[in-house]
């Protein structure tokens, strides 16, 4: 019997951040509306399944806690249960960290068949070396992610527009914490906060960006962020500004907070996950970049390179992830950005992309 007539089950892998496990879920949802035959896995970490709303009926989530399968052995006993449980007969890395390359072994040695990420880690490494940068844009993280699949012989569709398709995530969701979208008003939703210090705002040049936009007749600003100390820094804003919303302090969950960035009109962003949250409700992104860079190929899902705001600096890019220290000591590349730079481009075009 020819292959493609026998049951198919895929794995598909990613184990990192919600913001990368967000940018492959476009290719994961075209994947499965391309082959509804086929049974299609995910396995990540608990907090970045909960992206996965509205999700195809032939896609189920694998949730793992990493803790409970540690080191080689614990590799060896997850891919075994995987397969026992759900009868794998592909798997797609789309990661290819330790962890992937021995699930890639375990599984090939029982038969299965394996495709991974190619992460272009000469380029990157090229893009951001402190000396003789080759500086050109990359292939974008999600053409990387299509391209797994292509080689593991599995078809695309190009269907995926928003988690809601044409719609717009429900207003119940978040009704409570907003209160309704009155005619006229402009939603802008905030997100000041990064992993780490090379993609953060300075706080002060985001409190004029925020004094700005809050003297606007009609003007709501939702700032994200998320813990205690973030929360912090956003009650401090939400008590000199009436138009801002403490989001950190909302605890609405990943869903209402995708259905409430749906509604919104605009959204300011670090080179971070809420960049990619937004790019998968349509939401038009206006993104602040510091020691990365949008050539290393993580600009957000269908976002526009005109909504960037960065410096042009000899020493940018000086890292992929922006983990690096300032080889300056000052984080010029951020502090550098002007308010007025953020709000002109936030204004260049208050239409929805």
């Amino acid at each position: 019997m020819p292959r493609n007539k026998e049951r198919r089950a895929v794995l598909v892998s990613r184990f990192s951040a919600l913001g990368d496990v967000a940018m492959t879920l476009p290719s994961v949802y075209d994947a499965c509306t391309a082959n509804p035959d086929v049974e299609f896995y995910y396995l990540t970490r608990h907090h970045p399944a909960q992206v996965f709303i509205n999700r195809p009926a032939n896609l189920t989530m694998a949730a793992v806690n990493l803790d409970n399968y540690k080191g080689v052995g614990g590799m060896w006993r997850l891919a075994k249960a995987l397969r026992k449980r759900y009868g794998i007969t592909d798997y797609v890395d789309l990661h290819d960290v330790l962890r992937t390359k021995l699930l890639r072994l375990f599984m090939r040695m029982a038969g299965v068949k394996v495709s991974r990420l190619d992460k272009g880690r000469k380029a990157k490494k090229e893009l951001t070396r402190p000396n003789n940068k080759v500086l050109v844009q990359l292939k974008p993280m999600p053409e990387r992610y299509r391209d797994v699949f292509y080689r593991a012989g599995i078809s695309l569709a190009n269907d995926f527009d928003t988690l809601w398709g044409k719609e717009k995530g429900n207003p119940a969701d978040f009704a409570a914490v907003t209160g309704p979208k009155q005619p006229g008003e402009y939603w802008m939703a905030v997100a000041p906060f990064a992993k780490h210090q090379g993609k953060i705002y300075p706080i002060d040049n985001l409190d004029r960006v925020v004094a700005h936009f809050d003297k606007k007749p009609g003007c709501k600003i939702f700032v994200f962020g998320f813990g205690e100390k973030e929360s912090g820094v956003i009650e401090k804003l939400r008590s000199r500004y009436g138009n801002v919303v403490n989001m950190a302090s909302a605890n609405l969950g990943i869903a209402a907070e995708l259905s409430l960035l749906s509604h919104c009109d605009v959204m300011l962003s670090m080179d971070s996950a809420n960049m990619h949250l937004a790019s998968l409700v349509g939401l038009r992104t206006v993104s602040v970049w510091g020691a990365t860079h949008p050539y290393t190929g993580f600009l957000g899902w269908r976002q526009r390179t005109r909504d960037v705001v960065q410096l042009d600096m000899t020493c940018r890019p000086c890292s992929v992830f922006g983990d690096r220290p300032c080889l300056r000591g000052d984080y010029h590349c951020l502090a550098g950005i002007t308010p007025k730079m953020v709000i002109d481009k936030i204004e260049a075009d208050t239409t929805a992309r």
